[in-house]
């Protein structure tokens, strides 16, 4: 196994010159204030495909041999890693095919099939994808393209952290977010010329495989829970970027599916970004101990492409764990104006009704009662609290 070094990192920048935006690093006054450092955001979301993929994949594409190009390529991704092996694939006049996931977001898929890829789908997740792309490479000569595991990719993500530096030459802190490690890793090794500089990774903490790993001392799978962070649920780190994790990257931290989708809801408010959940990871680590890193800090947001449906799951997930988003269920008489009482001191509380649903079914209910649920939005938790206290005071039975 070839370890990687920042001279692969500064070599595969002069691949991608020409092909890859630089992408902005944007000062944020939202998470300063909320962090107490300074801090920016690398915006990778903005990056070609929507995402840093494309780097490592160009760079693994290009340094293949010709006969190798012609036998095709072939990859497993539940989206980012699928759009950048398509357009590189494309932009080096090579056949890709890219096995997805059932249920893989359309978007995403649209997307892989636009840049000239062929998509099959295998298995529930991109572990099972994998293992199809690599049965198929076994099959049929095309050469797999590793989401992580390869020098050439970690090359090619390394080349983020080139930019960090010197766009922000006095950076104290790189928060990264982390599943196989290609990104994470490939960002540590600008520490070969700036040691000073932390480099964190941030997991979900339902689909955490490195921190058991980093404990035993080598990759060993973890078992993935539910997790809207796709991007980075994998259930085993790759061997080549938990070689350099390992030694470079100073801490592994786990963040909440709350905490990612305020992040994401802060980043559309505040930020004026689109991040997919694995892309807001950082930043809900930021705002989880603000205060707790050296600044300044980079917080990079790896990916923006996110599908709209769930946009608007995460969205609603993460106005309700930030208290902005109020769920009640009242028990009323039914007789008339019983509802229209409740509507109306729900609207002199300044609560934004945004659903009404009666049930006539409960079995608790007494004879002529209904208990009438409500969506609402507030101005946050200290208003949703007061909302409830006076809904009681003024004779409502919460149940």
């Amino acid at each position: 196994m070839r370890s990687v070094e920042l001279s692969d990192v500064l070599a595969a920048r002069s691949l991608l010159d020409g092909v890859i935006e630089e992408t902005p690093m944007a000062h944020s006054r939202w998470l300063s204030t909320r962090a107490k450092v300074p801090v920016y955001l690398k915006c990778e979301n903005l990056q070609r495909t929507g995402s840093f993929k494309i780097r490592g994949a160009y760079v693994r594409i290009s340094r293949l041999s010709a006969a190798e190009r012609a036998r095709g390529v072939v990859a497993a991704s539940a989206g980012n890693h699928a759009q950048g092996v398509a357009l590189a694939a494309s932009m080096l006049d090579t056949k890709a095919t890219i096995f997805m996931p059932e249920g893989a977001a359309l978007p995403k898929v649209s997307a892989t099939q636009g840049y000239g890829a062929q998509v099959e789908f295998a298995g529930a997740g991109v572990t099972e994808a994998l293992e199809a792309a690599q049965q198929f490479a076994d099959e049929t000569g095309a050469i797999l393209i590793h989401p992580f595991d390869h020098a050439d990719i970690l090359a090619g993500q390394g080349t983020v952290g080139l930019e960090i530096v010197e766009q922000l030459p006095d950076v104290r802190t790189i928060m990264v977010p982390l599943g196989g490690g290609g990104l994470a890793a490939g960002i540590s090794l600008v520490r070969e010329r700036h040691p000073d500089v932390t480099v964190i990774g941030v997991q979900a903490e339902d689909a955490a495989a490195y921190p058991g790993s980093l404990q035993e001392g080598r990759p060993v799978a973890a078992t993935l829970g539910s997790t809207m962070a796709d991007g980075i649920a994998v259930a085993r780190p790759g061997d080549i970027p938990f070689e350099v994790i390992a030694a470079q990257v100073d801490h592994v931290v786990t963040v909440s599916e709350e905490s990612m989708s305020q992040a994401l809801v802060g980043l559309l408010e505040r930020g004026k970004m689109l991040v997919e959940p694995s892309g807001a990871a950082a930043v809900a680590a930021l705002l989880d101990e603000p205060g707790a890193v050296e600044g300044p800090v980079v917080a990079v947001l790896s990916g923006g492409n996110i599908d709209a449906l769930l946009l608007l799951d995460v969205i609603r997930h993460g106005l309700v764990a930030a208290g902005r988003f109020l769920r009640l269920r009242v028990r009323i008489t039914d007789r008339p104006g019983e509802l229209m009482r409740l509507l109306a001191d729900l609207a002199g509380l300044q609560v934004n009704v945004l659903n009404v649903t009666h049930d006539r079914s409960a079995e608790s209910l007494g004879v002529r009662e209904v208990d009438v649920s409500v969506e609402g939005a507030t101005r946050g938790p200290d208003h949703r609290e007061d909302v409830l206290r006076r809904l009681a005071e003024l004779g409502h039975a919460l149940v």
